[in-house]
């Protein structure tokens, strides 16, 4: 029985994310703190690497801790 790749999955479109929105950022973190991986997001490497730069940029400004 194949199972195939199961076609092209959509993921979630992101264009921006802006990282001085705390409670949106925190929906891409563990609970301790870790940005999720993109297969657990299911989101784009170009997304990806949105929300790691806007994780970062909060965490800078004291707007996210680093752990939680």
């Amino acid at each position: 029985m194949a199972r195939g790749n199961g076609g092209k999955r959509r993921g979630n479109d992101i264009h921006f994310i802006d990282f001085k929105d705390s409670g949106g950022l925190r929906r891409f973190l563990s609970a301790n703190g870790k940005i999720y991986s993109r297969k657990r997001l299911q989101t784009s490497s170009k997304a990806q690497r949105l929300v790691g730069q806007a994780v970062k940029r909060a965490r800078y400004m004291g707007l996210l801790s680093y752990t939680n």
